[in-house]
This record gives C-alpha cells, sequence and structure tokens, in this order.
C-alpha cells in the first residue's frame, strides 16, 4: 500500500507517515457515479416544496399537501434505512444500489404525470422505500473504491451533497416550475437515473454475504419508533406542545397526541436497542450492529449529528421567515437568500477535510459549533435594523462552513470507528439520524418562533388602543407567520378604518421581527450547549499515534481502509476503539 516511516516526536508521541505511491490512488469516475446517485434522491426532496405553488394549483391540493408528501418520504427511509443496510449485505451494495435507484427513478416518473396528491405521495413513498435501500450502499461503495485521505475527501462529498442539490433545486427547479411546469423537474431526475444506471456498471461489485439474517423483530421496533417520533415531532405545532388543539385528531385528557407519539417512540427506540443486545449476548445478528454505537466517541457524534442536522432545518425554516417578514419579499427571494448558506456547506465539507492533519476532531467539532452560534447571533441582531447585504452574508457564511464543516466531520468520525464491514450499518444509522435530525429542527424552530411570536404579539396588542375586532382579527391570522399584505386583507372583513389596519400591521411586523430575532438566539444558544457532546470526540491528531498503537496489528483484512489514521479513532484499535 505504499512506504510507512515512524519517528518519535519531543512530545513522545510516534508520528506515522503514510506515502502512497501514485498507484494506489483510486480514479475519481466511481465517486462521481455514488454522488449522482445521492443528486437524484436529493433533488427531489428539494425540488418539492421548491414547487409548492404551482404545484398545488395543478394537482388542486392545499399546500400543505407537499408537507405531507414529504413527511411520508422522511418515514419510509427513515424507518427502513436499517433492514435496507442489511438487504445490501445479502445481494452485494452495487447491485442493491442500481435496483433502488431505477426504482427511485420510476417513482420519480410517476410524480411527474402525478394528477392528484394521493398520487404523489404513492409516489414519495415509493421512493423513500427505495433511497432506505440506496442510502447505506453509497457509503460502502466508497469505503470499498477509497482509502485513507482520498476516503475522508469522498465522505466529505457525500455529506454536503444534500446541500449542493438544495441549490441546484432552488436554481433549476424554480427557473422550471416558473417558466414551464414543476413536472419539467422530475422528468430530469428521471434523465439523471438512466444515466446514474449506466454509470453503476463502472463501480466495483461488492461480494455477497449470503449467511446474513434480517433481524424482524428489530425491523417492526424500529421502524414504528422512527415513525412515531417523526409524526409526532412533525405535528407538535399542529396539534399542541402540550394542551391538545382544535386540530389535534385525539386529545386523551386534554393532552396532545403529539408529546405522547414521541414519548411512545422513545420507548420502542429503546426496546429496539435492548432487544439488539439480547440478540448479541445470544450470538444472534442484530438489525444494526451495536459497535457502531459502544464506545463514548461514537455516541457523542451521534448525538453531534442529529443536534448539527437539527440546527440545520431550523435555520432553513428560519431564514425564510427573516426575509419575507423583515423585507416583504418572495419566497423566491427566499431562496435566493439561502444560497450563501447552501454553498458555504458545500465548500467547507469538502475543504475541512484538509484540516484533519492539523485538528484534533474534538477542536473542530467545538470550533464549528461556537461559529455557528457566532454566525447565528450576526444573523439575529441584523433582525430589525436596516437591510445589509454583508453582515447577513456573513452570518450566514459562518454558519454554513460551520454545519459543512460538521457534516463531515461527524459522517467521518463514525465511518473510521468502525471496521470497513460495518459501513452500511454506519450509513444505517447516519440516515435515521438524519431524517430524525430534519424533523427534530424544523418543529422546534416553528414551535419557538410561533411561540415568541404569539407572546410579543399578545404584549403589544394588549398595550395598544386597537378595538376589540381588530385585535380578534390579527390574533386569528396568527397561527403562523403572515405577510402584511395577507393581515391586511384579512383586516378588510372586520372593516377596520385606514389607521387602525396600519397600526396593525406595525404591531404584527415588530412582533414577527422580535420573534425571528429571540429564535435566533436560541437557536445560536442551542449551538453553544452544544460543545458538550463535541467535547467527547476524539482528541488526538490524526497522524499522532502513540508506541502502543503502532505495535497493535490492524485486524486482518482491515488494513486497507485503516492505514491512513482516521479522524474518528486511532489505528491499532478494535471496532469500538478499544485496544
Amino acid at each position: 500500500m505504499g512506504e510507512h516511516t515512524a519517528a518519535l516526536n519531543c512530545s513522545g508521541v510516534m508520528r506515522l507517515d503514510v506515502k502512497a505511491d501514485a498507484d494506489n490512488r483510486a480514479p475519481w469516475l466511481p465517486l462521481v457515479v455514488i454522488v449522482l446517485g445521492q443528486l437524484q434522491m436529493g433533488v427531489n426532496i428539494s425540488a418539492l416544496p421548491v414547487s409548492l405553488g404551482p404545484l398545488s394549483e395543478d394537482l388542486g391540493a392545499p399546500t400543505t399537501a407537499a408537507a405531507t408528501a414529504l413527511l411520508l418520504y422522511s418515514l419510509f427511509v427513515a424507518a427502513f434505512v436499517m433492514p435496507g443496510a442489511q438487504i445490501g449485505k445479502r445481494v452485494g451494495e452495487r447491485r442493491l444500489m442500481q435496483v433502488s435507484l431505477a426504482v427511485h427513478g420510476a417513482a420519480m416518473a410517476l410524480m411527474a404525470v402525478a394528477g392528484d396528491a394521493a398520487t404523489m405521495n404513492l409516489a414519495q413513498s415509493i421512493a423513500g422505500v427505495a433511497a432506505a435501500a440506496a442510502v447505506p450502499t453509497l457509503v460502502v461503495l466508497i469505503a470499498a473504491h477509497y482509502r485513507g485521505r482520498q476516503q475522508e475527501t469522498a465522505l466529505g462529498v457525500l455529506a454536503v451533497m444534500p446541500a449542493v442539490a438544495s441549490i441546484i433545486a432552488f436554481a433549476l427547479a424554480g427557473w422550471l416550475a416558473t417558466a414551464f411546469s414543476w413536472r419539467w423537474s422530475y422528468w430530469l431526475i428521471v434523465a439523471l437515473a438512466v444515466v446514474v444506471q449506466v454509470l453503476s456498471f463502472r463501480l466495483a461489485p461488492i461480494a455477497r454475504q449470503p449467511g446474513v439474517r434480517i433481524d424482524s423483530v428489530g425491523v417492526a421496533l424500529s421502524a414504528a419508533a422512527v415513525a412515531l417520533v417523526l409524526v409526532g415531532f412533525n405535528n407538535l405545532q399542529t396539534w399542541g406542545l402540550l394542551a391538545a388543539t382544535p386540530a389535534a385528531p385525539v386529545a386523551p385528557l386534554g393532552v396532545s397526541p403529539a408529546p405522547i407519539l414521541i414519548l411512545l417512540g422513545i420507548v420502542l427506540g429503546q426496546g429496539f436497542f435492548a432487544w439488539s443486545n439480547r440478540r448479541v449476548r445470544a450470538g444472534m445478528q442484530p438489525l444494526l450492529a451495536m459497535e457502531v454505537l459502544d464506545s463514548r466517541e461514537e455516541q457523542s457524534a451521534v448525538i453531534a449529528f442529529l443536534v448539527a442536522g437539527s440546527l440545520g432545518l431550523a435555520v432553513g425554516f428560519l431564514i425564510p421567515l427573516y426575509v419575507q417578514i423583515v423585507q416583504g419579499r418572495t419566497p423566491l427571494a427566499s431562496a435566493v437568500a439561502i444560497l450563501p448558506y447552501s454553498g458555504a456547506i458545500a465548500v467547507a465539507g469538502v475543504w475541512s477535510v484538509r484540516l484533519y492533519d492539523r485538528f484534533a476532531p474534538r477542536v473542530l467539532g467545538i470550533a464549528a459549533f461556537v461559529g455557528i452560534a457566532i454566525g447565528l447571533a450576526v444573523v439575529a441582531f441584523t433582525v430589525g435594523r436596516a437591510w445589509s447585504t454583508a453582515p447577513v452574508v456573513l452570518g450566514l457564511l459562518l454558519v454554513g462552513v460551520g454545519e459543512g464543516t460538521l457534516l463531515t466531520l461527524l459522517f467521518n468520525v463514525l465511518v473510521s470507528a468502525s471496521p470497513k464491514r460495518l459501513a452500511g450499518d454506519v450509513a444505517a444509522l447516519r440516515g435515521v439520524a438524519n431524517n430524525v435530525s430534519n424533523a427534530l429542527g424544523a418543529a422546534f424552530a416553528s414551535v419557538v418562533a410561533v411561540g415568541l411570536l404569539s407572546m410579543f404579539l399578545g404584549s403589544a396588542l394588549a398595550r395598544s388602543d386597537l378595538p376589540a375586532p381588530v385585535t380578534a382579527r390579527v390574533v386569528s391570522e396568527q397561527v403562523g407567520f403572515v405577510t402584511p399584505d395577507e393581515l391586511r386583507r384579512g383586516l378588510v372583513g372586520v372593516q377596520a378604518a385606514p389607521d387602525q389596519a396600519q397600526a396593525a400591521v406595525a404591531i404584527n411586523r415588530e412582533a414577527g421581527v422580535r420573534a425571528l430575532q429571540g429564535s435566533f438566539l436560541i437557536v445560536a444558544f442551542v449551538s453553544l450547549l452544544s460543545i458538550f457532546p463535541a467535547a467527547k470526540l476524539p482528541k488526538y491528531t490524526p497522524g499522532e499515534l502513540s508506541a502502543e498503537d503502532l505495535l497493535l496489528p490492524l485486524p486482518q483484512g482491515e488494513r486497507g481502509s485503516e492505514l491512513t489514521p482516521p479522524p474518528g479513532r486511532r489505528p491499532g484499535r478494535g471496532a469500538a476503539g478499544r485496544p
């Protein structure tokens, strides 16, 4: 694999220098194919909200129909990504990738010809199942084709592809939906699926593991747990945080079903881990290999990954509100405003790999969370002032750099902390964490923002001299954030005088600004709190190994994947990071 030299530095730590021969550098074509497969799945979920208006009008469905379709997609991905990893082991990851992405492409064709919301939901459900099978295969294929720094870079590219997909969707899908039809975006995904199928034969086939058995009880427990948690978080705003709202389907003792579902999901999740450990003790294979979570570093990486994903979705929820409430601009302008943030994620995710030789994962993780907090604070204190491009762009760039660094770093920590044969399990774990964090971030941001809005709005209206009908109309409009024009149209129904309407709009705007400012600051505080799980990430500097580590041989068959010291664990240790 290359030439190895070791030297003892002044701190008594052995330095391992790995000089890879030119022949050992794999070509980048396999990564291109893998990235295109990830892009195929990512553009789908990004194009759906961008095409919201034309799609709802064309299908004759409410705007909430798109949110329902996205929820179904996320549910199926998160619920079945773990059995998808096991199926990949049985049939071979390359073959499963080809089949699942072909099915995903067929689902996109169904989406393109959909005539109603039911067909759209069916298409997204099929796409979710296909994506659940495809996601773990991508990581296994990267581990099979690349080693050392190349593997770290490839994982970084894969980690930031959702951000790249959102940039493409904002620019391309938004334009197609406006100039032609939202359906063209999905026909392009179908064309991309064909390209991926043709190029996928350039990937190296992965050997099957016919002895793998799928744990059906584990599948049922994990799927139910994930489904309950996702449905609960996605309906916190609609059904109520604690007390049930009129929109809640049931209200046992007046309590919202949303937190009940979340608690039940957590209980079933604990049951899944208890069942999995029981199978391990009995010498049977669990649905998820417990080795990927049995060290403090790995557990901290998962927690940090959940928080990082939640922060990303919270920012993605708050920025459009910022642009539309403070600036009064269109949703398309909101999409453009997010581009610096998404672009920074993509760039930082790839280039942060270069820092692995200089800084420990613990240092990078803490710095990234602090950077996100600073960036959010910059954006927060810009709310309510005259619009200035420089501070907002600076804040978004800081948040994006921190987010991109975390996504790549934590992904690398999880992958490198386990032997190559468990790459599919790590990818499955990442898939579950990613989808759960999406629901968590969106729900947290909406509950905090609307809760603060209601508080500030109620306080301001109580101090005003507006008549009761006008006050009641303003409050009734605030199911969520509304634009000044929407509020004015609502005030027409109560025959508000011009000066009263103007005062009500001013109160609404001020309350919205303060709510957004408080929301950004709360999310920034959460980012600061996240330094605690980040402080438990590995603390060594990649490339520096203790002398005892050099004396311990690597597990047979894993030398290639762990020759270069990875950011998640020191070579010479087992899957759990122990001697």
